[in-house]
């Protein structure tokens, strides 16, 4: 047997054996009082070094030392606009409050307690995206796009009468870092968007099972290797009410990716994408001609390039920004100009930067967030970017996330750790001080539930493998007991994290503890944040390194003496579907039990911009998609699989499951299905009670013992 070595790191000790309550597993999936009570509503204040957040029925503000100032009475704000539920807050500054209550923004003045305006949306308006500046709110209908003030609701934008013309709205499905379709300009002067052309992109059949007969809801979903959407990206001025378009050239539909603004709004920075995901150019576009006026950074791989990040220009600087880039292998930071293509790289971390928080007042510093040395964990740093020197703010072990003041001198600092609930603390960055002002209780306490510890184990070529485990509270290490394995493994996502609970969902614990049983979780080559060696082993072949890490972690397991090894279990869900699948049939006779949600039965079944850019096309990787295919293994089908899927699924099409499903009949072979009729990829609301007791009872009922 291969040699394992592994070294439990941290645990759980809040978990004594006191009487607590016990809870029904799949209870624990929507139960809130499982939930670590956060801040809601926790801002700072525009322009301001106050900050807010909602407490005992209130919008409280307080000020840089944390001494309470104001306040926003909520009850005269729903008496004046006639508000149902909690205010939904769109902007806030000194004196004035925005607020979102349906399809109308209400702007309001809270030192006087004076409504100032309401601007109102036609009622299925969606993207909203509202400026202050302005008054104004940009947002799309349908597939158009308009802008409201308030004495116009319907000022347009973008219009066609043509269903495949969208404007306003993500594209390239989300991927890329795209969030939405509404750029306003620093002074707000301008709107530019992104418009796609879905024409060549093929119709794709969901059904809406609510209608007598059921009816045909078509989307757009182009698949692998198949024609995609054209992109562009428009502009309109509010002065001349006139809208124009980037002479872009993308006949060969590439991707539009990361637009940013120049903070004087004469030019607009896009990274454009070639289609084969391995080369992209960041360019500059003049706002007001459309014409491209240079390209300041190049960068190409042989596996596949993903900017994520759009430019973050630096305060007082109208030519300089920071643009992030994995191109050494982690992503860092870079200095770039407008005026030129030359960058200086400004950090050299051998670890993963995930994010700009902002600047202080003068631009001399930088603030980031990303994982130290540690991948499990999230801490803030100041960057000075003259000189490049890095100052770690945050000392407590553990997952920090932060809200940067105006200015850059305060800290509200977002942390919780494995066995530390969720706190929020004030930093003052110049002072080095840190003042926690919130500390949530343990929501843990009073339920009887398991307890969770780290583990480190080792890839086949010495690589750090994170897991965690869970057992039950009363763990008994002469018993034996049943294991469920949960994965995930795929790009974007790390399950193991060090922050309250590992980033563990409660009913997990549960489980444990009502069973009898041990959850196992490890984070395989392939998955995020620990640089792009590690996460790109996968290209042209999902499977492979991925499944060799998840056996790695079974054969961890199978050295413990207290598991149980004829009753192994797995449940995975999206590419953790895909894998559990994989592993199911392609080592059979390792899990007696595999439950796959929204499983990926064949790449070629899912869309271009992710499918492509790890897999390349069907045409070009032939074999790795053949390889991959999960249903060609279903012949070695040992034991019991239940594969579960939203009928209306845009994400994982429900064509995989049926692809499965035609394998199982052609090999004779049983599987178990379930579909859930009005949900889509992630099964949400009161049904995820429903979806946790389905996989429980799956798992109890199969995972028995067999002969081997």
């Amino acid at each position: 047997m291969k040699k394992i070595t592994f070294l439990i790191a941290l645990c759980l000790p809040f978990l004594g054996f006191s009487q607590k309550q016990t809870i029904a597993t799949e209870k624990a999936t929507y139960n809130s009082s499982l939930w670590a009570k956060r801040l809601y509503d926790l801002r700072w204040l525009e322009g301001s070094d106050n900050y807010l957040y909602y407490k005992d029925g209130n919008f409280v503000i307080f000020d840089s030392k944390g001494n309470e100032t104001g306040g926003i009475n909520i009850q005269k704000l729903s008496e004046t606009y006639g508000l149902k539920g909690h205010p939904s807050i769109v902007y806030v500054d000194a004196n004035q409050l925005v607020i979102a209550n349906g399809n109308k923004y209400h702007i309001y003045d809270y030192l006087i307690e004076r409504p100032l305006f309401t601007i109102t949306l036609p009622e299925n308006a969606e993207n909203a995206e509202y400026n202050h500046g302005k008054m104004a709110v940009a947002y799309t209908l349908d597939n158009n796009l308009f802008l409201a003030t308030s004495s116009e609701s319907l000022i347009p934008i973008a219009v066609s009468e043509d269903k495949n013309i969208v404007s306003g709205k993500f594209i390239h499905r989300n991927e890329f870092g795209i969030q939405k379709g509404i750029f306003w300009s620093p002074d707000g002067n301008y709107i530019a968007f992104y418009q796609k052309d879905e024409s060549l992109v093929t119709n794709y059949p969901l059904v809406n099972v609510n209608t007598t007969p059921a009816s045909l809801k078509s989307i757009k979903y182009p698949m692998a290797g198949g024609k995609n959407e054209i992109a562009k990206v428009g502009v309109y001025d509010l002065a001349q009410r006139k809208t124009s378009y980037l002479n872009v050239d993308n006949k060969d539909a590439h991707y539009l990716t990361n637009l940013a603004w120049t903070p004087d709004e004469k030019q607009i920075l896009l990274a454009e994408v070639n289609r084969g995901q391995n080369h992209y150019d960041l360019n500059t576009y003049n706002r007001e001609t459309g014409e491209k006026v240079q390209t300041l950074w190049q960068e190409s791989n042989d596996r596949w390039v993903e900017p994520e990040t759009a430019a973050i220009f630096i305060p007082n600087k109208n030519n300089e920004f920071i643009w992030l880039s994995e191109k050494d292998g982690f992503m860092n930071l870079y200095v770039c100009s407008t005026e030129s293509n030359k960058s200086r790289q400004l950090t050299q971390f051998k670890w993963v930067v995930q994010s700009v928080l902002g600047f202080d007042a003068k631009g001399e510093n930088v603030f980031i967030k990303g994982t130290g040395e540690d991948p499990r964990e999230r801490h803030l740093y100041s960057v000075n970017i003259k000189k490049g020197t890095v100052k770690k703010i945050t000392q407590k072990e553990g997952a920090h996330s932060g809200l940067l003041s105006a200015n850059g001198r305060y800290l509200l600092d977002i942390h919780s750790s494995l066995h530390t609930p969720y706190n929020v603390s004030l930093v003052d960055v110049n002072k080095n001080t840190s003042t926690t002002f919130y500390q949530a209780e343990n929501p843990f306490d009073k339920y009887d539930l398991g307890t969770i510890e780290f583990l480190t184990l080792k890839a086949d070529d010495g690589t750090p493998l994170y897991g965690k485990m869970i057992k039950p509270r009363d763990f008994d290490p002469a018993k034996k007991y049943p294991v469920l394995v949960y994965v995930y493994g795929g790009p974007h996502d790390q399950l193991v994290v060090n922050q309250w609970a590992g980033a563990t969902y409660p009913w997990m614990f549960a489980f444990a503890q009502n069973e009898q049983y041990i959850v196992f979780t490890l984070d395989n080559r392939g998955s995020e944040n620990r640089g792009f060696a590690f996460e790109s082993v996968i290209h042209r072949n999902l499977a492979t390194y991925a499944m060799k890490d998840q056996l790695t972690g079974i054969e961890y397991l199978k050295s413990l003496p207290y598991i149980n090894t004829n009753r192994l279990a797995i449940y995975g869900w999206s590419f953790g579907g895909f894998l559990t699948s994989s592993l199911m049939y392609r080592s059979p006779g390792t899990f007696t039990t595999a439950v796959a949600g929204g499983a990926v039965i064949d790449w070629k079944y899912y869309e271009v911009m992710y499918g492509e850019r790890y897999m390349d096309t069907p045409e070009e990787n032939p074999q790795g998609y053949e390889d991959t295919r999960v249903s060609n293994y279903i012949k070695n089908l040992k034991g019991n699989i239940l594969y579960i899927h939203g009928y209306i699924d845009a994400t994982v099409v429900l064509q995989n499951m049926l692809d499965i499903s035609q394998a199982a009949i052609t090999e004779g072979k049983v599987i178990h299905t379930f579909l859930y009729p009005n949900q889509e990829h992630n099964v949400r609301g009161n049904e995820s009670i429903h979806l946790t007791k389905t996989i429980v009872d799956f798992v109890l009922k199969n995972n028995v013992e067999t002969n081997k």
